[in-house]
C-alpha cells in the first residue's frame, strides 16, 4: 500500500470517524430510491411504498415521518434535504416542501425525467440521464445557471458536500466525485454492490443505497414440484470506504478478506501413462488492489516458479497412471478491493511510444488470434477508424466488439474470425477477439483471469462456488503500465452493452491470476502435453473452485 501522504484531504473521509461494516436493513422498505441526512440522522426514501424512513445505523429501527402523506413520494425518484425542507422529483417535475406540512410546491419542469437532486445553500443541482447533464439552478429565482455533463451512462443520483459534487452511477456501478463548481471529475470508485440508488454523507462516512431484486428458491405447497424458482425485493444501505492516489491515478474501494482454492481431482477418462510429469498451476498476483496473505498446498506440496513475472505452482508426478486417484491444489487468502484508475483523453495525447520489448510480445499472435486474416484485418480498421488516441481508440475497439458480439457460452473457443462470422462468443473468445483488433492497432494487451468470486459480499463464512472461469484482459498505457478492462458484457444485459463499464477499473470479486501466461498446462519429460499427444487437463482431473468470503476489509 502506497505512503498515507499520497492522499488527498477527502480521500479518506473515514479516518476520524469508527470504522464500520456494517449494512444498514431498514425493516418494511422495499425499494431505496433515495437518501440524505436530516438534524443528524440518515432519511431515505422507499420510492414502492412512499415512505420517507429515518433508520438508526446501529439497530435498522425504523420510523415513517410521512404517515398520512405517503402518496408524494410513490414512484419518486431524486430525494434530498436541506435544513427543513424536503425536495423530490416525480417524473419531470421537481418539488420540495416543508418536513411536517408536506405541501408540494413545484419547482421546475424539465424536458425529460429528473433521476437525483441535490441542494447546498441556494444552489440547486438535478441529475437526468435522458438529458446527459446536471442542471444547475438557483434556489430562490428558479433560474438555471448552467449544466454539467453527466460522467457515466446510467440514472444518476447526487449529494453535495462543500466543494464537491458526489454522483453514484446504476449502470456502472461506480461513484464519482467531482469538483462543485466546474464540474471536472477529481476521480472515481467502484460500489461493491449492484444497482447503487443513492448517496450522502453522515458524519464523515459516504453511504449507498442499493435497490434490486434477488432470485431465491421457495417451498410452495400448491406447486408441482413444491420447489420453484421466484424473486423479492432486495434493498440495503452500505457504508462505502475507499482512498484516492492522486499520484499513482487510482482510487481503491470497499474490499474483502477472501479465501480461494483451486483443486484438480486426478480422474483420468481413458487409459494413460505419463513420466515426470509437470502440473503447472498459476497462482495469485499481488496488484494494487489484490494482496496475497496467505498460499498453501492442498493435497500434494508444490515448488513454486516464476514465469514471465508471474508465480506459478509446479506439482511433479514421476509416473502417473490411468488407475491413480489425488487432489492437489492450492488455497490462497487475498485482500480484494474495487480499483478504478483515472486518465482522460487529454491525459493520454502525447504518451510516449510502446517500448520495442512490448512489441515483439504484445503485439504479436501468439495464440491463434486469426490477424493475418482478411477479415480480421478488415475488422481493425473498421473499429477505429482514423483514430490516433490510445484510449479513444481501445474503446472504439471494445464498442466495435460489443456491437458484433452477443454473449454465450461455448463448449470450446473458436478463432477471432470465426467468432466475428458466427456474431455469438463466450468471455474467452470477445478476449480474443479483443487481442487481435488491439494488436493490430498498436496497443499492447495480455489476458488476466481466471475466475471470478460470486459478488454476494453479504454472504459470508459460507462456501460459494463460481459457474464458470472468466478471462478479461490488460491494455499497456505507455508511460503508466497496465490498465484492466473487463471483456464482455455477460453480467449486464438490458439496454447495454455498454463500453465503458468496468473500463479502467474492477470490481472486488476479480481474482487476479496468471497475467499473459496459461492459466494451467502439463509438460511430460519437459515437453508440452499437445506436442506428445491428443490429450487435455479435461481428459485427466477434474477442477473444483471455491470462494469464502471472511469479512469485509478495514478501509484502505
Amino acid at each position: 500500500m502506497l505512503d498515507s501522504g499520497t492522499s488527498t484531504p477527502h480521500s479518506n473521509p473515514q479516518a476520524a470517524s469508527e470504522w464500520s461494516a456494517r449494512s444498514i436493513r431498514p425493516i418494511g422498505a422495499y425499494a431505496l430510491q433515495g437518501l440524505a441526512t436530516w438534524h443528524n440522522q440518515l432519511v431515505t426514501m422507499d420510492a414502492i411504498r412512499g415512505y420517507l424512513l429515518q433508520v438508526n445505523p446501529l439497530s435498522d429501527n425504523t420510523t415513517i415521518l410521512n404517515s398520512y402523506h405517503t402518496e408524494l413520494f410513490i414512484e419518486a425518484t431524486g430525494f434530498a434535504v436541506w435544513e427543513d425542507t424536503i425536495w423530490f422529483a416525480k417524473g419531470k417535475e421537481v418539488y420540495c416542501c416543508e418536513f411536517g406540512q408536506f405541501e408540494p410546491q413545484l419547482f421546475t419542469v424539465l424536458p425529460y425525467e429528473a433521476d437525483g437532486i441535490g441542494i447546498w445553500e441556494s444552489t440547486v443541482y438535478i441529475t437526468s440521464q435522458k438529458l446527459g447533464y446536471i442542471l444547475i439552478y438557483e434556489r430562490q429565482t428558479k433560474r438555471k445557471i448552467t449544466q454539467f455533463p453527466l460522467p457515466g451512462v446510467g440514472i444518476t443520483n447526487l449529494t453535495v458536500r462543500d466543494e464537491e459534487l458526489w454522483l453514484c452511477d446504476r449502470t456502472e456501478e461506480t461513484v464519482y466525485c467531482l469538483d462543485r463548481a466546474t464540474g471536472e471529475q477529481k476521480f472515481s470508485m467502484l460500489t461493491p454492490f449492484e444497482n447503487p440508488t443513492a448517496i450522502a454523507f453522515l458524519n464523515s462516512t459516504l453511504y449507498v443505497s442499493y435497490a434490486g431484486e434477488e432470485a431465491y428458491i421457495r417451498d410452495n405447497p400448491n406447486a408441482d414440484p413444491n420447489l420453484e424458482l421466484t424473486y423479492r425485493d432486495r434493498t440495503f444501505i452500505h457504508p462505502l470506504h475507499f482512498r484516492h492516489y492522486p499520484d499513482e491515478r487510482y482510487t481503491l474501494s470497499t474490499g474483502y478478506l477472501v479465501e480461494m482454492s483451486y483443486v484438480e481431482e486426478l480422474l483420468p477418462l481413458d487409459d494413460v501413462e505419463l513420466t515426470d510429469l509437470e502440473w503447472r498451476i498459476a497462482l495469485p498476483t499481488e496488484t494494487h488492489r489484490q494482496k496475497i496473505r496467505s498460499v498453501e498446498a492442498i493435497g500434494i506440496p508444490f515448488t513454486e516458479d516464476i514465469q514471465d513475472g508471474q508465480r506459478v505452482a509446479v506439482f511433479q508426478f514421476p509416473r502417473l497412471k490411468s488407475q491413480e486417484r489425488q487432489i492437489f491444489g492450492w488455497k490462497a487468502v487475498l485482500e480484494v478491493r474495487g480499483i478504478k484508475y483515472q486518465f482522460s483523453f487529454e491525459d493520454v495525447e502525447q504518451s510516449p511510444e510502446l517500448p520495442p520489448e512490448f512489441r515483439d510480445r504484445y503485439l504479436v499472435d501468439d495464440d491463434e488470434l486469426a490477424m493475418d486474416k482478411p477479415a480480421i484485418q478488415q475488422a481493425a480498421k473498421e473499429a477505429i477508424g482514423t483514430e490516433t488516441n490510445v484510449l479513444r481508440k481501445m474503446l472504439k475497439i471494445r464498442n466495435y466488439v460489443y456491437d458484433r458480439l452477443s454473449y454465450g457460452i461455448k463448449p470450446h473457443i473458436d478463432s477471432p474470425d470465426v467468432v466475428l462470422d458466427r456474431g455469438v462468443g463466450s468471455c474467452g473468445e470477445y478476449v480474443g477477439v479483443l487481442l487481435a483488433l488491439s494488436r493490430l492497432n498498436g496497443i499492447a494487451c495480455r489476458t488476466v483471469g481466471r475466475y471470478k468470486c460470486p459478488p454476494f459480499a453479504d454472504r459470508q463464512n459460507v462456501p460459494l462456488e463460481p459457474d464458470y472461469n472468466h478471462v478479461w484482459i490488460e491494455f499497456y498505457l505507455p508511460g503508466y503500465g497496465w490498465l484492466p478492462m473487463e471483456s464482455n458484457p455477460d453480467d449486464i444485459v438490458e439496454r447495454g452493452p455498454y463500453p465503458t463499464r468496468f473500463f479502467m477499473g474492477l470490481p472486488w470479486y476479480h481474482a487476479e491470476i496468471g497475467k499473459g501466461i496459461s492459466f494451467e498446462s502439463l509438460r511430460s519429460q519437459g515437453i508440452p502435453i499437445g506436442d506428445l499427444m491428443d490429450l487435455s487437463i479435461g481428459d485427466l482431473a477434474l477442477n473444483h473452485i471455491r470462494f469464502t468470503i471472511l469479512g469485509e476489509l478495514p478501509p484502505p
